[in-house]
């Protein structure tokens, strides 16, 4: 049962109480740079959560054979393997995507939310918990992405997913685009927004 319970609270604390994101303020390049529309936060996001979960699986289960000397470097290799992985997929069935995403994608290499959770959690743990670890870090930096990148879009562009949301009239009727949205600076105050909301109803985080 405690297992059980331990394995929980770690797939699930990274998804508000230790997002690595508005709590840990981690892998914020990012944010600012994929989320002035919602397609290419969505496909990071599943990228970061791909990669983060099988290098902590992979890592863990060869940590008791890596010098510790060399440790940085072997995860390094193991991240950068599955990041060409990740990157030739988009180019294969979302090459669209793939090229908004330009180099971020691999960027994902130098995430420092990445190689944390590498070194403090991979290193010292069985491949389960590992891997559960992976998911959920990836997955609170993939919802902030998506909660960015839908509000910068929406009020940006008045689409969402390239789909026009903000009704003809609406502009007829004088509605404009904030265009400040889409410039990065909004991502930053978007993102402070959220810690905002988020400490506001979780005032025991420090």
């Amino acid at each position: 049962m405690a297992d059980k319970v331990s394995n929980k609270s770690i797939f699930l604390n990274p998804l508000s109480k230790d997002n690595p994101v508005i709590v840990q303020i981690l892998g914020i390049c990012s944010v600012l740079a994929v989320t002035a529309k919602l397609e290419p936060a969505i496909v990071m996001g599943l990228s970061v959560i791909a990669v983060l979960a099988f290098s902590n699986v992979i890592i863990s289960l060869i940590r008791n054979t890596i010098p510790t000397n060399i440790r940085i470097i072997v995860q390094l290799v193991v991240v950068a393997g599955l990041v060409v992985i990740v990157s030739q997929l988009l180019q294969a069935y979302a090459y669209d995507v793939s090229k908004q995403l330009s180099v971020f994608i691999g960027l994902i290499i130098t995430n420092c939310i990445l190689m944390g959770r590498l070194e403090a959690f991979a290193m010292g743990n069985k491949p389960w918990p590992s891997f559960l670890d992976g998911v959920g870090n990836g997955a609170g930096y993939a919802v902030i992405l998506v909660i960015v990148g839908f509000f910068r879009e929406l009020l940006g562009s008045g689409t969402l997913l390239g789909y026009q949301v903000v009704p003809q009239w609406c502009y007829d009727h004088g509605y404009v685009n904030n265009g400040l949205m889409i410039l990065p600076p909004m991502a930053l105050i978007v993102v402070a927004c959220i810690i905002w909301v988020h400490r506001s109803i979780n005032k025991d985080i420090e």
